[in-house]
């Protein structure tokens, strides 16, 4: 009998012959090299962010704030040195001057000297002097619109647009050279005269600009302090506070340009720092080596101070000699206009040291 069961036919597999084989896709050269030079590329990119990554987390561990011991250059540029060639050998200006040219001492920055077009060669020129001598850098940054605008004796600054410029400058040159121990001072007076000159809100914003602009690396920024026989320090820390950049900035600078005792103004730092939340600070004694006699303009009978480095604590990072002796306060006691060499007040300042 027929089988009930439906006839199944089964298929055969195909030959192997038949049915094509898959083949692996081969990429042209063209593309494999391609892909290894984009491989090579990133790893590179890689590389290099990590390597940046690493190499600005050691700058900025390794960077040091001054303190004892801390020498900075002694400007080529400064205005002794450039004065010495036109003094006489042999006289006392001139080996006064001579003395003073060697001496570590801030270089001061101002749109008179260094405009806008020039700035960045100074800049570069003393960055340059301060690694090929292997030493610090210290520069007063003094531009500030409508600069000293009571005293009238150091009148003068930027606008707004040129200074933030100058400013910009400046601080370009500062990120350029996190190996270098950078000390800027800035814009001495500049809060201590606010009250006076009825501009505080306006200054405040300046110098919290001016900070965004010169914080780098290794840059230790002091904003005006005052001095110790100024305003007091309740008021001046409040002014310092107004800035709202104590986070940023390094401390404040005393005494810049004043003759007051180094142990007064250390007292009077430690005051301002406990109002400050423990800002640090550096003071000015460059021409404090026989006090003050409550003159500030060109006052007779002063001398040169200790030599930067010499004195610090917890409070103060050190002293640095950051007003140049030699260079007039003013048109006052027989000086001539500010900022200018003036010889006779070399050979003064230096009467309590043995020159050549």
């Amino acid at each position: 009998m027929p089988s009930r069961r439906a006839h199944v036919v089964q298929e055969q597999p195909e030959s192997a012959a038949a049915r094509p084989e898959s083949q692996p896709k081969i990429l042209p050269g063209w593309a494999i090299a391609t892909i290894v030079s984009v491989g090579v590329v990133l790893v590179a990119a890689i590389a290099a962010t990590v390597w940046m990554f690493l190499n600005h987390w050691v700058r900025d561990l390794t960077a040091t704030a001054p303190a004892v011991g801390t020498t900075i250059i002694a400007p080529e540029e400064s205005k002794a040195a450039l004065a010495l060639p036109g003094l006489a050998e042999g006289t006392d200006e001139f080996a006064a001057t001579d003395y003073l040219a060697a001496q570590p001492t801030a270089y001061w920055l101002t749109p008179e000297i260094d405009p806008v077009s020039e700035i960045g060669a100074r800049m570069t020129n003393l960055l340059s002097e301060a690694r090929t001598q292997g030493k610090a850098l210290a520069i007063v940054v003094y531009g500030l619109p409508e600069r000293d605008c009571s005293a009238g004796l150091s009148a003068g600054g930027l606008d707004d647009a040129a200074y933030a410029e100058w400013t910009q400058i400046i601080g370009e040159a500062l990120h350029s050279a996190p190996d270098i121990q950078k000390t800027v001072v800035l814009e001495p007076d500049s809060l201590a005269l606010a009250p006076e000159c009825g501009n505080t809100a306006e200054r405040t914003e300046q110098l919290r600009n001016a900070i965004t602009r010169l914080a780098s690396t290794n840059t230790w920024i002091y904003v005006d302090g005052g001095h110790s026989t100024w305003l007091p320090a309740s008021q001046m820390a409040e002014l310092i506070n107004g800035i709202g950049m104590n986070d940023v900035i390094r401390g404040f600078a005393t005494n810049v340009s004043n003759y007051n005792d180094t142990a007064i103004e250390f007292d009077y730092a430690h005051q301002l720092s406990g109002l400050t939340g423990g800002l640090h600070a550096i003071v000015d004694t460059s021409r404090n080596g026989a006090g003050s006699n409550g003159e500030w303009c060109n006052p007779p009978g002063r001398l040169i101070g200790a030599p930067g480095g010499t004195y610090g604590d917890d409070v103060v990072d050190t002293n640095l000699w950051i007003k140049p002796p030699g260079e007039s306060d003013g048109t006052c006691n027989g000086g001539p206009v500010a900022g200018a060499w003036w010889p006779q007040s070399a050979v003064e300042l230096t009467r309590n040291v043995t020159l050549p």
